[in-house]
């Protein structure tokens, strides 16, 4: 194969132009996802407090009685659920997205991989490889083209419409809220949900500089487009 076939070849499943492309990237966002699972789980297992998202599901899992799991699948598809109907564009990664992450959580809780921080010090470390590791699987999640997660989404759609109020602002306010409601339903707060909430943004953004990774280049392919490129190569066959 020349380098040509192969630069074209690599253009194609970038875009995700055939049902085996749409196919090869949905287990490389599922993978990503996985892992990214795992990287969550380290920052879980910090023990110095939760980032807001999940201070959120383990109130939720703590007030109900279920698992961690299962209360971010609840959420997500809840997200999700808001991003429909202030009709932003959805992918076939955001459903993937909804289930995985917090499934993957719960599966190494299971192995009791990490055991969890005993100090302070012991627990930042933890949770800043956390972070990284979901920094990296972010970026190889969102090279799949397929849409990005439900909640950066929905921050997306609730900065449309609040024109007048930055991007960072909203965020916070966000988070804030989520951070808010998962405290009251138990969640574990520290300051382990500050650094995740600080220091999320500019490891991500050292992980995809030194990957030389441009999130606003990628085109994320609408769940309508994988469909109709899934029927098209249908009837062809």
């Amino acid at each position: 194969m020349t380098r040509q076939e192969f630069a074209r070849k690599a253009k194609n499943l970038k875009k995700n132009r055939s049902t085996k492309a749409i196919g090869v990237n949905m287990i490389l966002a599922a993978l990503s996802l996985f892992v990214n699972g795992f990287g969550v789980y380290l920052t879980i297992a910090a023990n110095i407090g939760a980032g807001p998202w999940d201070v959120l599901n383990l109130g939720i899992s703590k007030q109900f009685g279920i698992l961690y799991g299962t209360a971010s699948v609840i959420v997500s598809y809840s997200i999700l659920g808001l991003d429909i109907g202030l009709k932003e564009p959805i992918g076939i990664a955001m459903f993937i997205d909804a289930v995985v992450v917090g499934k993957s959580v719960d599966f190494f809780n299971m192995l009791h991989v990490v055991t969890p921080g005993k100090s302070t010090f012991q627990g930042i470390l933890i949770m800043i490889a956390g972070l990284i590791i979901m920094a990296f699987t972010q970026y190889t999640y969102m090279s799949a083209s397929l849409g990005c997660g439900p909640r950066d989404t929905l921050l997306v759609a609730l900065t449309k419409r609040m024109k007048r109020i930055p991007i960072g602002a909203v965020s916070i306010g966000l988070l804030g809220t989520a951070t808010l409601i998962g405290w009251l339903l138990g969640g574990p707060v520290g300051i382990g949900t500050l650094i995740c909430a600080f220091a999320t943004g500019p490891i991500m953004q050292m992980v995809f500089k030194a990957v030389r990774f441009d999130a606003t280049k990628i085109h994320h392919q609408h769940l309508v487009e994988s469909l109709g490129t899934v029927l098209s190569s249908s009837c062809k066959n």
